[in-house]
């Protein structure tokens, strides 16, 4: 019973949190439309929906994404499940959410955690390398879609309607009802999610409750991995330290830059080998409970292998440059 009542105690704070968002995402989006605003919101994301043959409305979840990850996912769901997109057309939206979603790390955690711990030279070259590889991905995504969507991937009448004259409430609908049903939507989509998230985070965190799935990772992968990019031997302990907590791992390599065992350029490779073996122990215990929960497990598990492919090509780009191109 204990058991049971401490895993609930894991599980349901998070999914909480989780559908709290979501909820917030959707009615977010159904006001924006409401209201009229989405059209001024959407011209800023012009650049980026245009290039992909997006509509301009999902430019707004893309946007809200820097924000909130979770209401900007709630947001594109809202769109797919509506038809305006289908799903090679959700894949490249997502991915071009990439960069938008790493944006928030930065002021949350990169700039008053990681930078200070790091050092201003490492911290600075360790987030411009992420940076550019978040933007090289977004950038891909971009391509993607003038490459490959048409007008057969994208339903613009589909689209959640805003009419010239400014959306539902200047067609004469009230003020409170447009919040109103905003709020209904949100909440219906909350209750269509939560007994997937539910179901899937519970029964990742009793795996995880038995199994050391970061430990098997990343002393499986650490040594192999980081000897074969040629970083110098102490790179496997802080490989190993970085799949198990980011912030411990930057404490462990800090010291070591400072000693002189890694220049900034190991340095940073080193944490990037790090946030690749971590993506075993992330996909497991955060990624599918969180694409499966939004999407379902088919479209969920494409998501996946998207932004794991994606990540580790630009990833694996980075370590080329870091190590082997001088500047």
């Amino acid at each position: 019973m204990q058991e049971l009542l401490d895993l609930l105690a894991t599980v349901l704070p998070r999914v909480a949190n989780i559908a709290l968002f979501i909820a917030f995402g959707v009615a977010l989006a159904n006001l924006l439309v409401g209201f009229g605003a989405v059209r001024a919101i959407a011209r800023l994301s012009r650049p980026l929906t245009r290039p992909a043959n997006l509509p301009e409305e999902v430019g707004t979840a893309i946007l809200t994404t820097t924000a909130s990850t979770t209401a900007g996912y709630g947001m594109l769901a809202e769109f797919r499940e509506s038809g305006a997109l289908d799903d090679r057309a959700t894949l490249v939206a997502v991915t071009i959410n990439t960069f938008f979603g790493f944006a928030q790390h930065v002021f949350t955690f990169y700039a008053p955690v990681l930078i200070p711990i790091l050092g201003l030279e490492v911290g600075l070259l360790y987030v411009g390398t992420r940076a550019a590889v978040a933007l090289a991905i977004t950038a891909t995504g971009v391509l993607a879609g003038a490459l490959l969507l048409d007008g057969d991937n994208v339903d613009r009448a589909a689209t959640p309607a805003v009419e010239a004259d400014g959306g539902r409430a200047a067609e004469g609908q009230s003020a409170g009802a447009v919040v109103r049903d905003a709020v209904e939507s949100g909440l219906a989509k909350t209750r269509d999610i939560l007994p997937r998230l539910l179901v899937i985070y519970t029964a990742v965190a009793f795996l995880t409750s038995r199994y050391d799935v970061a430990r098997v990772a990343g002393a499986g992968a650490a040594d192999p991995l980081a000897g074969t990019v040629g970083l110098p031997a102490a790179a496997v302990p802080v490989v190993a330290v970085f799949t198990l907590d980011t912030t411990n791992g930057a404490l462990v390599l800090s010291p070591l830059v400072e000693e002189g065992v890694f220049t900034p350029r190991t340095a940073v490779a080193t944490m990037l080998v790090g946030g690749i073996v971590s993506f075993t122990v992330s996909t497991f215990k955060r990624s599918i409970p969180f694409q499966y929960g939004i999407w379902g497990a088919d479209f969920g598990s494409k998501v996946i292998v998207v932004n794991t492919a994606l990540k580790v090509a630009w990833i694996a780009v980075a370590l080329v440059v870091l190590l082997y191109v001088p500047f």
